[in-house]
């Protein structure tokens, strides 16, 4: 019997096929493909946070679907299929664990993460010598990234080598003088983009009180989506029982049913 991967790989060039394929499918391209890739990187995400593992078997499916759909069209192109792709990313795994499958000892998780990032820069220095320029402590810092992702990964790196704040707490004057400027902006009938620039200082300081107080702001942001959803639908619920909708209520009506929705959740701010 066929190997699963082999039966994915099969399938994929049967939808990719000139004559016989998914018309959908072969009207696909690397850049179609993306934001679908992303989207289901998020699934994958969500499974994970709601603990549900038959969600996270399928999710993870449809994650490798997208890798398969890449290795495909770089088939057809003449540049690389599946089984390099799985080499390419095998290799550099050994070589980035000497610890595992070479003389090298790492006692701990800490020192693990140490020498990581070391083999990392090292890739990344050889890489911008092949291509003539000086390395960067931000090279390899996907300008794709989500904002806020992208936000965090600067500072980290910036911060390995020595540019960063000294105490969490000074990054709170840093926020309190941005929302200064933000709101100087706003009272003086700033232009938009003034505003938006000043915003994203602002994103972008309390990224960095995140990163500092040891606090994934994705994940405290993604916590506070939830919450909202949760008090929202609350509100909902508590006019329907009055046989009203939101759009037919008042702010005051919902700010009040708001504080009865917090209430109900003990130790929740």
């Amino acid at each position: 019997m066929a190997r699963n991967i082999d039966r994915l790989l099969d399938l994929m060039a049967r939808l990719r096929d000139p004559q016989r394929g998914c018309p959908w499918d072969l009207e696909q391209s690397y850049r179609t493909i993306a934001p679908h890739t992303i989207e289901e990187a998020y699934e994958v995400a969500d499974a994970i946070e709601q603990g549900d593992m038959a969600a996270l078997k399928d999710e993870l499916g449809d994650l490798l679907f997208q890798v398969v759909y890449y290795a495909q069209f770089a088939r057809e192109d003449g540049l690389f299929d599946f089984e390099e792709v799985a080499g390419a990313v095998t290799d550099k795994m050994i070589r980035r664990h000497p610890h595992v499958f070479g003389p090298e000892e790492v006692k701990t998780a800490e020192h693990q993460t140490s020498r990581w990032e070391e083999h990392k820069a090292a890739e990344r220095a050889a890489k911008a010598a092949e291509e003539g320029r000086e390395p960067s402590a931000l090279d390899g810092v996907t300008p794709g990234l989500p904002a806020l992702t992208r936000a965090l990964k600067l500072q980290r790196r910036a911060a390995r080598v020595g540019f960063d704040w000294t105490e969490p707490r000074d990054i709170l004057d840093k926020i309190e003088e941005e929302v200064g400027e933000l709101r100087a902006e706003m009272d003086g009938g700033g232009a938009p983009e003034r505003i938006a620039d000043e915003l994203g200082d602002l994103l972008f300081a309390l990224v960095n009180l995140a990163r500092r107080l040891d606090v994934d702001p994705e994940s405290a942001l993604r916590g506070t989506n939830a919450k909202f959803d949760r008090r929202f639908r609350r509100v909902e619920a508590l006019l329907a029982e009055r046989g009203r909708r939101p759009e037919g209520s008042t702010l005051d009506e919902m700010e009040t049913l708001w504080r009865q929705a917090k209430g109900e959740e003990p130790g929740r701010g």
